[in-house]
């Protein structure tokens, strides 16, 4: 591969008038550590967060007309000001590694490592700015393409450190379990596979009540996460849950059981997006004979034609010293030939002062909808299918049985199925 193939085209530069503020403004707003300088469309320089940072420091020439003063590291600071006034061509540096357009994507990498630098700028054979190529980018390109969407455990697993903590779940069991309790009793339920379970609150939840339920979830820190939470139950309550660190599917060849009841709840069934076909086939054969199942996954009818791709962009403030406030943003591609969806869930964190880049994964998912779910139920034997739908916003939640569903309206599609 040649850099041309994964080169940024659109690159921010300076000129060698410009202030460095303008510089500095470039690094935090675009989350890099250097910006090209171009004169007359020619590349004449690099400045850097080292170029700018080392101004902060004395000269040896100035250390050796006034040792103490510049070795005043409080004074040094003081400094920003006037740095963040100078021309750009009084910091940038002049002496340039630049590649070209035909240049070995590999080469490219190797040069980076070995004069210790970031990004490269690609010029043409008039020394012009035709492009810039990082570190990340050739990551990318390299390892990126060969490695799976995290629609499995990593997707979990980065979750379970950031946003799970910050889901309001007592509003959210508050809402949900009631109708759980009441479907569950009007089936005379005793026995509960909670799929995809997570953290565990909703097995524990059923747990106090008396259920007997396994969860199961193919994220390792989720179930760790499930079995601490567990440990606060009673000697009775504590026996009746059962956490399993293993897919779905899995577990129900292994241990060959039967459910009174089958939770697939919070998107899990979607997170399957190359088998839940086959997972719902198999999930009916380990159901009782009177056994239900219950559904809620992403209205994503609504997703994609009222709320512009949006699935929610919640603000959640924490207790931390370097956090203040996490910004949590979901959205959607558009379907792949109507098989799977592609959610990105990106976070930005605040200090108090100014936002910065946290994370984001991307999610390949099935994409699924009211008819489709309703198609296999019933061919897998499901007489009695109900739809029910749900709001939310972000932070609150919604009973999961008092509603009608509507596709343009509900974010949630809640399914209640039963073969009797």
């Amino acid at each position: 591969m040649k850099v041309s193939d994964v080169m940024s085209k659109q690159v921010d530069y300076v000129g060698p008038n410009d202030k460095v503020e303008k510089v500095a403004l470039l690094i935090f707003g675009r989350g890099v550590n250097g910006i090209p300088v171009v004169e007359g469309k020619k590349l004449v320089g690099m400045i850097t967060e080292n170029d700018i940072l080392q101004k902060f420091f004395p000269t040896i020439s100035e250390l050796v007309e006034d040792t103490v003063h510049e070795t005043n590291f409080e004074a040094m600071e003081e400094k920003a000001s006037a740095i963040m006034s100078l021309p750009v061509s009084q910091i940038m540096s002049k002496k340039l590694t630049t590649v070209k357009l035909n240049t070995p994507l590999l080469r490219a990498q190797s040069l980076m490592k070995v004069r210790d630098i970031g990004r490269l700028p690609i010029v043409d054979e008039e020394g012009r700015l035709v492009g810039i190529v990082s570190k990340g980018d050739i990551f990318r390109s390299l390892i990126g393409g060969k490695l799976l969407f995290t629609e499995n455990e990593d997707y979990n697993d980065f979750l379970s450190k950031t946003y799970y903590s910050t889901v309001d779940w007592e509003d959210r069991l508050k809402k949900e379990i009631p109708d759980l309790i009441k479907l569950l009793e009007k089936h005379k339920v005793k026995t509960v596979l909670d799929v995809g379970c997570g953290t565990g609150d909703y097995s524990i939840e059923l747990a106090k009540r008396g259920y007997v339920v396994v969860g199961t979830d193919r994220s390792h820190p989720m179930i760790v996460e499930a079995n601490r939470r567990k440990v606060g139950l009673s000697s009775k309550q504590y026996g009746n849950v059962h956490f399993w660190n293993k897919d779905t599917q899995d577990y129900l060849y292994e241990m060959d059981i039967k459910f009174d009841a089958i939770l697939v709840m919070g998107n899990a069934l979607s997170h399957n997006p190359e088998n839940y076909r086959q997972l719902i086939k198999r999930m009916a054969e380990s159901l009782s004979d009177d056994g239900v199942m219950v559904f809620q996954t992403t209205n994503f009818e609504k997703v994609l034609k009222t709320k512009g791709r949006i699935w929610n962009i919640n603000f959640v403030p924490v207790n931390d010293e370097l956090i203040r406030e996490y910004c949590f943003i979901q959205f959607y591609d558009k379907p792949d030939r109507n098989r799977t969806i592609l959610k990105t869930f990106a976070i930005l964190a605040s200090d108090g002062k100014r936002w910065k880049w946290s994370g984001i994964r991307n999610s390949l998912m099935a994409y699924t909808d009211e008819a489709r779910i309703k198609s296999i139920l019933k061919n897998e034997g499901f007489t009695k299918i109900e739809t029910h739908g749900g709001s939310f916003d972000g932070r609150h939640w919604d009973y999961l049985f008092r509603k009608p569903f509507k596709p343009l309206e509900s974010d949630w599609l809640n399914v209640i199925a039963s073969k009797k």
